[in-house]
């Protein structure tokens, strides 16, 4: 009997190569698995190419739910932006595909899993080791990978063997998109001097041509989780479809960016993000109100951890699970809505209310409701400043020196 293998199949020229490569090159029956994170293909046109092309069965599964609840939204909760700009549309999907293809895997009596990354890029890691912690004992082939073939020798193979694929003229674009994010690179994006010409986005509209009035809405958060809009109670992916829609008729979210990849290289690269760009600058502001100044301190200090472990295919580690108790424990009171302005490519937060806030009307007023204690703050001050005194009087200011001239090269100078 044949051996198996499991490929995640998009459609596009590489993985459609690869369902023959596989049978030809490495004797495999090929069983085609498509994902659907909300990235509207024609899935049926989709299924029905992968058996004309071979495979011995076709599989689409509808993983929008799963990947807005468990893994973008942990994201979003964690605050994990990627070098400032990039909110890791494509680098959050890849762990929930690589759990898919194990799965169906073991389903099936798979022996192996195969995707279509090259060996330039960041996916491969992300599948290959996400493959590993989750069934070692699989074998792991990327044909791009390994046959290195340009577009035009793929087309040329599989002409030789009259294989069903499109022969149209291919963007010079490279673009990925699910339901948190687009993602666009190559083609002339690949000089960062050029600016990014209008054609490319999809997903939003340009600053400039966006609406004159702006777009107000609420957002409603329960325990760091978006549950609604404007009143009206929503599952996370209508709420990620709907802030997309609005949010991108607005301009919200693009963003321009010079990355480093985990392969060592820096790369060009553009993204679309309307929907999760607003949910992040919102839960922002929810946070501002409802933790500490030291919980907001070190949890920021993590975000950067936490986005890296993301970007580099570290989703299925302990590492992860460390993290993401931690990220759910900052959670527990970050409940409220927040009002957010969409106008001219900014989501701005311009109101803000929690019935767990910290905020204190009668605290932070000074008019005649203020209820703060003036005269403690004397109190306060004097232990604050105890061991600057301290110091000045023992040895800054002893023996007459004055150690805080301006224009003197002491490194205090000017204090």
């Amino acid at each position: 009997m044949p051996k198996k293998v499991v490929l995640a199949y998009s459609g596009g020229l590489d993985t459609s190569v690869a369902i023959r490569w596989l049978q030809e090159e490495r004797g495999y029956d090929v069983i085609a698995l498509t994902f659907d994170l909300g990235n509207e293909k024609d899935l049926q046109t989709v299924e029905k190419r992968a058996i004309e092309l071979g495979a011995i069965k076709a599989l689409i599964r509808d993983a929008k739910t799963p990947f807005i609840n468990f893994f973008a939204f942990p994201a979003l909760m964690a605050g994990a932006v990627y070098e400032g700009q990039y909110l890791l549309a494509t680098a959050i999907g890849r762990p929930l595909m690589a759990k898919m293809l194990v799965d169906v895997a073991q389903e099936e009596g798979a022996s192996a899993i195969a995707h279509g990354c090259t060996g330039k890029g960041n996916d491969q890691v992300r599948f290959d080791v996400s493959t590993k912690a989750l069934a070692p004992k699989l074998d792991i082939i990327a044909p791009v990978r390994e046959h290195r073939m340009s577009r035009e020798e793929q087309i040329e193979w599989a002409n030789a063997r009259n294989l069903p694929i499109q022969h149209t003229k291919a963007s010079p674009y490279s673009t990925d998109e699910n339901l948190w994010g687009r993602s666009i690179e190559a083609g002339m994006l690949e000089d960062p001097w050029e600016a990014p010409p209008e054609e490319i986005y999809a997903w939003t509209k340009s600053p400039a041509d966006a609406p004159e009035t702006p777009r107000i809405v609420e957002i409603d958060f329960v325990e760091g989780r978006p549950v609604g809009l404007d009143g009206h109670e929503m599952d996370g992916v209508t709420l990620v479809q709907t802030l997309n829609q609005w949010a991108g008729e607005h301009g919200v979210g693009r963003s321009d960016m010079v990355e480093d990849r985990l392969i060592g290289i820096k790369s060009r690269e553009i993204y679309e993000a309307p929907g999760a760009w607003t949910l992040h600058n919102a839960h922002e502001a929810l946070e501002q109100m409802t933790l500490s100044k030291p919980q907001l301190r070190t949890k920021n200090s993590l975000r950067q951890e936490y986005a890296d472990l993301i970007y580099n295919g570290l989703w299925f580690t302990a590492h992860h699970q460390d993290l993401a108790a931690y990220v759910q424990s900052t959670q527990r009171f970050v409940t409220g809505t927040i009002r957010m302005r969409l106008h001219k490519g900014q989501a701005t937060a311009i109101g803000r209310k929690s019935p767990r806030s910290l905020y204190s009307y009668a605290l932070a007023t000074y008019d005649r409701g203020d209820q703060y204690d003036h005269n403690a703050a004397l109190g306060f001050i004097d232990i604050w400043g105890l061991p600057i005194q301290q110091q000045a009087r023992e040895q800054l200011l002893a023996d007459g020196q004055k150690p805080f001239q301006l224009g003197t090269s002491q490194g205090s100078e000017g204090a």
